[in-house]
């Protein structure tokens, strides 16, 4: 890790990654030291704690003055924890970000932000961090002392947090005189960590539609789902709100299931095609059994840093029983990169109520797809309970699912559900 110091003019240096070029004014040479030290990493929930070294490389100048602000670079030579035996890491998908301790003249914590820039990381393969960097303006003469304190590695949006067992040594020292009129200012201006995902607010729900004479367009209430994602790297929880609607087409319905929340930016690059979500919505009242939806994958490219849209899922319902039928969100399919993530609802809730005729080929009694496989008799439930949907058979999920304001992590890239614009 390097430090540079700021100024006006002279001198370029280049930053130790290659990730760019750090102007500094008058800038003694530079010092590098390495330490390493017993560190304690705690990884998502579901893997265990791991105990290991860390070595950090800190490049500080010799000297500086009061009222310069220096840069300061933090090089991984070793990071704690390897990648666990769970997925491959693909190309720029690990960042890191930590904090730097100044003591001695001037006391402060830096903080310290890498790029999410890294190899591919094989399952089980040496973690590779890019190296981070933070400053600090300089307010008092004397010794001041860099030494290394705790990062965080994000992976896919998963946190994996490190902290020191044992006292580490001090990594660079900056001896630091009296200035020019530089300022006394106090130091350490904020850096950010990993940024965090925002939402966008939950729409007003509509009322709970119920088919009358002549309607042939019905708009269901949105609904808050909680869902359990099981994932190889521990249970998730995430709710969503989920909105379904219908079309009458003769005695069938053109079912629209819309998710109406969440923004996040991909870290990875994600080919066209990759992404492929479903569900399986849950009958009640009348009639039994569940309907598949599906949405179209993504039809072009997704850049790194670039929003994930889930588009509207549709399928068709053909009652299997007459009277009153209700349709709640179900579980929830995900197929991306050759690997599946299943997502199932805590409890579900009535989004869209209808009047139902039995058709030839009804839901009633099944579990079919869109279509419906031949049902018996109607009979009469609470409303949206949750069907039998075989959810629990997907026993070796390959991939990380947070449903709507989380991350889904699908063989080596994450995606957040964001509504396409709707036109109402």
């Amino acid at each position: 890790m390097s430090i540079r110091r700021r100024g006006t003019a002279a001198g370029a240096a280049l930053a130790l990654s290659g990730a760019g070029v750090l102007l500094g004014l008058a800038a003694s040479p530079a010092q590098a030291a390495e330490v390493s030290y017993a560190t304690h990493c705690v990884p998502p929930a579901g893997i265990s704690p791991i105990d290991g070294t860390t070595k950090v490389e800190v490049t500080a100048p010799v000297t500086a003055k009061v009222g310069d602000t220096v840069d300061v670079v933090w090089t991984f030579v070793q990071a704690a924890s390897k990648n666990p035996d769970i997925i491959d890491l693909p190309a720029n998908s690990v960042q890191p970000s930590g904090i730097l301790k100044a003591a001695g003249a001037q006391v402060a914590d830096i903080a310290m932000q890498g790029t999410r820039t890294n190899p591919a990381i094989p399952k089980g393969g040496a973690m590779v961090l890019s190296d981070m960097k933070g400053s600090i303006k300089l307010t008092t003469a004397g010794e001041v002392t860099l030494t290394p304190d705790a990062y965080t590695v994000n992976a896919m949006s998963t946190d994996t947090k490190c902290t020191p067992k044992e006292t580490v040594q001090k990594a660079a020292t900056i001896q630091v005189t009296g200035g020019g009129g530089g300022g006394t200012s106090s130091a350490t201006p904020t850096q950010s960590t990993t940024p965090t995902q925002s939402a966008t607010p939950t729409s007003t729900a509509s009322p709970t539609a119920t088919g009358g004479s002549g309607q042939t367009d019905y708009t269901g209430k949105e609904v808050q789902v909680p869902y359990a994602c099981k994932t190889p790297i521990g249970d998730k929880n995430a709710t969503s709100p989920v909105q379904i609607n219908a079309k009458k087409n003769g005695g069938n319905f053109d079912l629209t299931v819309q998710f109406k929340k969440s923004v996040m930016n991909s870290p990875a690059d994600i080919p066209k095609g990759s992404v492929k979500p479903s569900m399986e919505v849950v009958l009640g009242g009348a009639d039994k059994g569940t309907v598949h939806v599906e949405g179209p994958t993504n039809a072009k490219d997704i850049k790194s840093g670039d929003p994930i849209e889930i588009p509207d899922l549709t399928g068709t319902y053909k009652p299997g029983a007459s009277g009153t039928s209700t349709l709640s969100p179900g579980v929830l399919t995900v197929k991306a990169l050759g690997t599946t993530t299943t997502c199932t609802p805590t409890r579900t809730e009535v989004s869209l109520t209808l009047d139902t005729s039995q058709q030839p080929g009804g839901t009633s009694g099944g579990t079919s797809t869109s279509g419906g496989s031949t049902g018996g008799g109607s009979s009469t439930s609470g409303s949206g309970g949750l069907a039998e949907t075989g959810a629990s058979d997907h026993g070796a999920l390959k991939a990380l699912g947070l449903v709507a304001g989380t991350a889904i992590l699908l063989g080596g890239a994450v995606f957040t559900f964001m509504p396409k614009r709707r036109t109402r």
